[in-house]
């Protein structure tokens, strides 16, 4: 396929893409940018009932009886009981506050409670509960403050409870700490007093159903197509890619994105503190990190399953986040034939990302002088993705660098891509174009020696 199918392919159309824009805005002007939250919170007289209800459910119906059969026969034989609950209690219910009631209350002995319907609403990215009267969530990369509400502190920590102990896992005041993962793979994390002032909290990372793809994000003008084919490129030419960003900038999409691109053949270990890459390949093995348990034993740390990885005859390394010392395996791994290796890191710009390493290697205990560790670094990452999430919710490429090499004791850089912001209009989006800055990145001869379709022509500083 050429050149120019393989941009078209990523949905680009740069002739049309100054009127697409126009017509975009214009749909944004004549129509909500986001769709409301539709959740309905019970009045105080309906809690009142569902709480008493709940109550005498409890008392009558032996949960241990439901307990082995499907959720779906679990949740109607509740329905029934609660149904004939209600009609006894000839409470002046309209329709929907019957099957609202009904199915909060299936929730609490089922599910999680309030935050059933929160994990069931598909736009909802991250879910913050700061305390039991407290809870936003983040939509299209606003935060919102929703009528979900808990009973009580007990009820939230009842809930919290009904998390941690489906993996095995207690919080209490001696541990007061604990990450989780749903059934979904949404990541999880609780802490309570004596360490949450103001009461238990809670922290849910959505687990994403659709599996985004670089075209995907090309369509949400998080990049161009012709950014889109660079890392396509480098990802399928075994180029070692660090990817940079802020909290909830897309650095764990970008990543399952350019995974894609990975040849099927290949090996692929993933090395994360929570699960939640989702690699569509063949060959991958997923490694996952354990804490201690009460007595403080048998914690296993990133560095040791990055250690492990290497005995695992892996073609490729992917670590969801490097965060300490594990910074230094990895790139030992990197400069010793493990190309193509992929991680993120916080940071918000590509030189600070850099920074972020030199520290992270510090903190592995060698006595190593920087301009080593800088000499390691600089051999061992060739591309630096930046992301940025804006103000106005947008998630974006803000930058694509390579990693040129050294200049004395210094790591030089040469940026490939950019987003040029302009500014912010008046419905609070922010403005902006992606320009190639002119520069042939020196990976180019081995991109196309990989059997890459890209060329000279995408770096032109033409505008997109």
């Amino acid at each position: 396929m050429g050149l120019k199918n393989r941009l078209k392919s990523f949905g680009q159309d740069n002739k049309n893409k100054t009127v697409n824009k126009q017509v975009e805005s214009k749909l944004e002007q004549d129509q909500p940018l986001r769709p409301s939250l539709k959740l309905t919170a019970l009045t105080p007289l309906e809690l009142n009932l569902k709480d008493e209800i709940h109550t005498n459910l409890l008392d009558i119906l032996d949960l241990s009886l439901i307990s082995g059969v499907e959720e779906a026969e679990a949740r109607k034989q509740i329905s029934q009981v609660v149904r004939q609950l209600i009609e006894e209690q000839s409470a002046p219910l309209n329709a929907r506050s019957r099957l609202q009631i009904v199915k909060e209350i299936e929730d609490e002995v089922l599910g999680l409670g309030p935050l059933e319907p929160l994990l069931a609403e598909p736009s909802i990215s991250d879910i913050l509960v700061n305390n039991y009267h407290s809870v936003y969530v983040e939509r299209f990369g606003k935060l919102e403050l929703t009528p979900v509400r808990f009973k009580d502190n007990d009820h939230l920590m009842k809930i919290i409870d009904r998390i941690v102990s489906r993996i095995g896992r207690r919080i209490d005041e001696s541990s007061p700490m604990v990450d989780a993962r749903l059934a979904d793979g949404s990541r999880v994390n609780a802490i309570i007093p004596p360490l949450a002032i103001d009461g238990a909290s809670i922290s849910i990372r959505r687990f994403s159903e659709d599996k985004m793809k670089l075209e995907d994000l090309v369509e949400k003008q998080a990049l161009t197509a012709e950014m889109a084919l660079l890392l396509q490129s480098v990802a399928k030419a075994k180029q070692n890619v660090l990817i940079s960003g802020g909290t909830g900038s897309g650095k764990t999409t970008m990543l399952n994105a350019m995974s894609n691109f990975i040849p099927a053949d290949e090996r692929v270990v993933t090395i994360e503190d929570s699960a939640e890459l989702q690699l569509q390949l063949p060959h991958v093995v997923r490694l996952e990190t354990r804490p201690a348990n009460i007595e403080g034993k048998g914690e296993v740390t990133l560095r040791d399953l990055v250690k492990n990885s290497l005995r695992m005859r892996p073609d490729r390394i992917v670590i969801g986040e490097v965060r300490g010392g594990e910074a230094f395996d990895m790139l030992q791994a990197m400069n010793t034939g493990h190309d193509g290796s992929l991680t993120t890191v916080h940071a918000n710009k590509p030189r600070d990302s850099l920074a972020r390493v030199e520290n992270m290697v510090s903190m592995a205990g060698f006595e190593l002088p920087m301009a080593a560790i800088r000499k390691q670094i600089a051999s061992a990452i060739n591309i630096i993705v930046q992301l940025t999430r804006l103000e106005d919710g947008s998630r974006r490429v803000v930058s694509i660098q390579e990693v040129s090499g050294m200049e004395g004791d210094i790591i030089t850089l040469s940026e490939i891509f950019k987003f040029d912001r302009i500014g912010i209009d008046e419905h609070g989006t922010v403005q902006g174009r992606y320009i190639a800055t002119g520069l042939i990145p020196d990976c180019l001869p081995k991109l196309q020696s990989m059997g890459c379709d890209i060329d000279r022509s995408i770096f032109s500083t033409q505008p997109n």
